[in-house]
């Protein structure tokens, strides 16, 4: 099944034009069999989002995406935002202890090069990306982000085949556009975000691009 692991609505995350029924709507539209809601920072009250998927009959799963010194970390399992989380240490010994698990979003951000086209430039900033601390307490690593430029997206990959991680897409939605671009294709159905954790620990899924239709190795 088709899951988008990355999307905000104008509910809770400023920088979307997305109404969150409006969302969900076009992610149904788009083929996709469910949606993660995860804001900047901030989580969805558990009622509100169970209403939102019945009242569209679609899986809506709860997620966040938490804004750290080391980069930015889709985030299953937890529920609520606690002081120090900025701290990626932190936010991963929060999400461990909840049983839950972390994804690196859109990981070419603040460290991909100004330059890509000059190798060693390129070179250095992978390997500065690879030793990223934070990493180590991911389960995968967005290979492809919606948002994201073909540049930037290569840069994730090759970072991905680099550290051996596995790879998830997100539409990174934002406004309409953005939905539907891509998503992740779990091998099991996926009900509720206990069993959404369970088959992202087990490696069960790979990237699409929705675009054109290609499956992304590097799963």
């Amino acid at each position: 099944m088709l899951i988008d692991l990355h999307a905000h609505s104008r509910s809770l995350s400023w920088d979307s034009d997305l109404d969150a029924d409006e969302l969900v709507e076009r992610a149904r539209a788009a083929g996709l069999d469910g949606l993660c809601l995860t804001e900047h920072d901030y989580f969805w009250d558990a009622a509100e989002l169970r209403a939102l998927g019945r009242r569209h009959d679609f899986l809506v799963l709860p997620g966040v995406e938490i804004n750290t010194e080391d980069g930015h970390f889709l985030c299953f399992g937890i529920d609520r935002y606690v002081y120090g989380m900025h701290r990626s240490r932190e936010l991963a010994a929060h999400v461990a202890r909840a049983g839950g698990a972390c994804i690196a979003a859109h990981p070419y951000r603040r460290q991909m090069p100004w330059t890509p086209e000059r190798e060693s430039e390129y070179a250095d900033a992978l390997a500065r990306a690879g030793a990223n601390p934070a990493y180590t307490a991911c389960v995968a690593m967005e290979r492809l982000n919606g948002r994201g430029s073909a540049v930037e997206n290569d840069f994730a990959a090759r970072l991905c085949d680099a550290m051996g991680l596995p790879s998830v897409a997100g539409s990174d939605a934002h406004a309409a556009a953005d939905v539907g671009r891509c998503a992740t294709e779990f091998q099991s159905r996926i009900e509720d975000v206990e069993g959404l954790v369970a088959a992202l620990k087990a490696g069960r899924f790979r990237p699409v691009s929705l675009a054109d239709g290609v499956s992304l190795t590097g799963a």
